[in-house]
């Protein structure tokens, strides 16, 4: 196969009739052009212009070449008409995967808002908190919470994760406050199983690091299964504010030592790097960042 540039530019110089005027038409040099056909020329083994000094004809293999070179250079204009129609208008499917507690509580119910003002977009969700590839799964975006997004990928920053370590306020009265982190000990706490803390919760204070052993009597891998248990009044869990926010301004939870709580992880939008991001993935993302605000609607009076 033929560089698509070379017949792109024979194609114009034969509509054009002449180096000159195809040059002016492409925005290039004469010399570049004439260049290009005897490049071309030369790869087919074969003289496709006749040239004088006032006019270009074409040889019988130049008129077999035309034809062809045309419809190339429609279909290749057509396929870019297409590609310039996605980036700037969004429409298409939009494959995301986000983790199982954010994507059911504050993703799946924004979609009929974000389908509404975008309806040439189909979306496709995956709630999942697997590790996923965004080429070799197919998506667009993954939203994930964490403290290192992959650095292979371009990652938006949607929200800090504040965590509370909570209970109701009836289990409060029941078991006492704690007032300091070595109080959990006293504490009937429940675990949540993938933040790499379990049987030991980490905190921060005027001292530095506290890790404090804790121990309970349930474990859970959900943060909304969590705080399930956790508003039952079965006792105290350390959860994140987009899963509890709602119950700590209703005052069906309570907060305690959040002074010891650091900010150490995000949600994060990630998706490839790329030179000409589509309109629908910008636009999901905005979307996104705009609803959650920039302090996050859970954690308003929380």
């Amino acid at each position: 196969m033929q560089d698509l540039n070379l017949i792109v530019i024979f194609a114009r110089v034969v509509e054009a009739g002449s180096f000159s005027e195809a040059a002016r038409r492409m925005d290039m040099s004469r010399s570049a052009v004439s260049k290009a056909v005897a490049k071309l020329e030369k790869s087919m083994d074969a003289q496709l212009l006749n040239r004088s000094t006032r006019h270009l004809s074409l040889t019988e293999a130049g008129m077999a070449l035309t034809e062809h070179c045309f419809r190339i250079v429609d279909e290749a204009e057509e396929a870019e008409r297409a590609v310039n129609s996605l980036q700037v208008k969004p429409r298409g499917l939009l494959k995301v995967s986000a983790s199982v507690a954010f994507g059911t509580l504050h993703i799946a119910p924004a979609l009929a808002d974000f389908l509404a003002k975008f309806p040439e977009i189909k979306l496709d969700l995956s709630i999942t908190d697997r590790p996923v590839d965004l080429i070799e799964d197919g998506y667009d975006v993954i939203v994930r919470v964490t403290g290192e997004p992959d650095p292979n990928l371009v990652a938006r920053k949607l929200a800090p994760v504040h965590r509370k370590l909570c209970a109701t306020p009836q289990y409060f009265q029941q078991h006492g406050l704690p007032l300091t982190p070595s109080d959990l000990i006293r504490h009937n706490c429940l675990d949540y199983t993938l933040s790499g803390e379990q049987g030991n919760w980490r905190f921060t204070g005027p001292d530095g690091d506290i890790s404090v052993p804790v121990s309970g009597t349930l474990r859970i891998n959900d943060d909304d299964a969590l705080s399930q248990a956790v508003l039952a009044g079965l006792g105290i869990a350390l959860l994140p504010t987009f899963t509890i926010g709602k119950y700590l301004q209703q005052k069906q939870l309570q907060a305690v030592l959040s002074e010891y709580l650091p900010v150490e992880r995000y949600v994060y939008a990630s998706y490839l790097q790329s030179r000409h991001l589509p309109a629908k993935v910008r636009l999901f993302i905005d979307f996104l960042a705009a609803r959650i605000g920039t302090i996050p609607y859970w954690d308003q009076s929380a």
